[in-house]
């Protein structure tokens, strides 16, 4: 566990060093109609790891339920790569976010609710969580908090493109 949120940690804070570091009046603005600002890209953060943590409570809320051996086997890093472009699920589209201050609050807090959560049942009793990842099928709740950081990974490198796009 100490690995993957050390990794949770190093990526949270590049993505928050070049998002701070970013033109203030750039934050919400699109490069193209058909893509996400700067601003988008941290709420559509937020909501998924907010939607993470509340379906991970709610597993170790009602009992172990174990994933099948050939899900544990699939590497989470294939979340970072950007070579298919997804759609987000509905629950986790960003809509109309909020100022950049309290955008950046919120992506600060989902994670230190995260690390919480982690501190307090452990990676033993997480990987004896169901979780339903909208395209890797069902995978445990450890393989769930570390698809976070390969996710954030993944978004660090569309908001380096937002920002070039941009001119920033």
């Amino acid at each position: 566990m100490k690995g993957t949120l050390k990794r949770l940690d190093t990526v949270h804070e590049k993505l928050s060093t070049a998002i701070w570091s970013t033109n203030p009046n750039l934050f919400f603005k699109r490069p193209d109609e058909n893509e996400w600002s700067i601003a988008e890209v941290v709420q559509h953060l937020c909501l998924a790891e907010q939607h993470v943590v509340k379906d991970l409570r709610k597993g170790l809320a009602t009992g172990p339920a174990k994933v099948g051996f050939l899900k544990t086997l699939i590497p989470m890093r294939i979340i970072s790569l950007r070579l298919v472009r997804v759609k987000a699920p509905k629950a986790v589209s960003p809509n109309n976010p909020p100022a950049m201050d309290e955008l950046l609050r919120t992506y600060d807090q989902v994670r230190v609710d995260l690390k919480a959560l982690c501190a307090e049942h452990g990676s033993d009793r997480l990987k004896g969580v169901r979780f339903k990842h909208p395209f890797l099928g069902d995978i445990d709740g450890m393989a769930a908090v570390s698809m976070l950081g390969f996710h954030e990974e993944r978004h660090y490198k569309q908001i380096r493109d937002i920002m070039k796009k941009l001119g920033a």
